[in-house]
């Protein structure tokens, strides 16, 4: 089978309706005003599908939204904008029973990188099932990506089979299970964790799925199971873990106007370097260069869309090619 894909993905898609300025206690039955407001591309599986492709990754997308011609604004709104990216959304699936989720994140304080609320309607996010996925699209591509596992929870009957369906097809898979609601990090995860060879968590998010209490000991548990652990530590950087090898990437410094989004910024440049069979220490790079670059821009996703901000950016840190 011929690939025509560098990476396919099975996500999510919503819009983020971001507020800010916020005060830091909200009362009830009171109108509060926020200073700013962006509306962008929201969602981790669409975060990092649009900006893979914009550093020039073939990225084939599946999704389901509540309609695909027109009743379902929000996620018009979104497809269309994933569409601009040059995402392929060929298999993506419309008339679901729920319309499009919404996440709104509500920042308190009067910059924009301070606390906030991310208050997430799902909508359609767990109605896509992996009997929906086309089997071959997937194959096409060299590689698969999950995100946001505990959102999409329809896909968890038959995941574990699908992941080895398409490993012996040939593909490499990566994961980042994003955060748990419910924050009990169960389910279908542990079975995964033997079947990727990349996990994608931040700091917090290792040591829960691990169910261990420190860095160390949350690697030492699960190094033996993934090959490669690549590890988002904010403003410390990044690392990853290969078997008993340890790598760290300094962080890329900027005055950050918004953090949203920068996780899935940061899996974008490790992932497209990764592609391109780049060692390591470049993936880990590249990452925390694209992580830096989104909060740069309110959004996942606008600093990618910016293209002169983009080039400039890149060209200054020399991402890795």
């Amino acid at each position: 089978m011929g690939q025509n894909f560098d990476i396919a993905i099975a996500g999510e898609i919503n819009l983020d309706l971001i507020l800010y300025g916020l005060p830091t206690q909200m009362p009830v039955e009171r109108e509060l005003l926020a200073n700013d407001f962006k509306m962008t591309l929201g969602s981790s599986s669409a975060i990092l599908a649009h900006n893979l492709a914009t550093l020039g990754a073939r990225v084939g997308f599946i999704t389901r939204t509540g309609s695909l011609t027109g009743s379902d604004e929000l996620g018009q709104l979104a497809l269309a904008r994933l569409a601009e990216s040059g995402v392929d959304l060929s298999r993506s699936l419309g008339n679901s029973v729920h319309p499009t989720g919404v996440t709104v994140l509500l920042h308190h304080g009067p910059e924009h990188g301070n606390e906030r609320h991310i208050l997430t309607y799902p909508g359609t996010m767990s109605e896509l099932t992996v009997g929906d996925l086309d089997r071959d699209y997937l194959k096409s591509a060299r590689h698969f990506h999950l995100s946001s596992l505990f959102l999409q929870r329809g896909l968890w009957p038959g995941l574990p089979e699908l992941f080895r369906e398409l490993k012996a097809a040939g593909l490499t898979l990566s994961l980042d299970t994003n955060d748990d609601p419910e924050d009990k990090w169960g389910g279908v995860l542990d079975e995964l964790l033997d079947l990727i060879d990349i996990l994608l968590p931040n700091q917090a998010e290792l040591c829960r799925i691990a169910h261990r209490d420190t860095l160390d000991e949350s690697l030492a548990a699960l190094a033996p199971r993934i090959p490669c652990i690549a590890v988002k530590c904010g403003a410390q950087g990044s690392l990853v873990q290969l078997g008993n090898r340890r790598i760290t990437a300094p962080p890329v410094p900027v005055a950050p106007v918004d953090t949203i989004g920068a996780g899935d910024s940061f899996n974008s440049g490790f992932l497209s370097a990764w592609l391109r069979g780049l060692p390591p220490e470049l993936c880990a790079r590249a990452g925390n260069i694209t992580g830096a670059l989104s909060t740069l821009l309110p959004g996942g996703t606008e600093a990618f869309r910016d293209k002169a901000l983009l080039a400039d950016f890149l060209r200054l840190h020399a991402f890795p090619t």
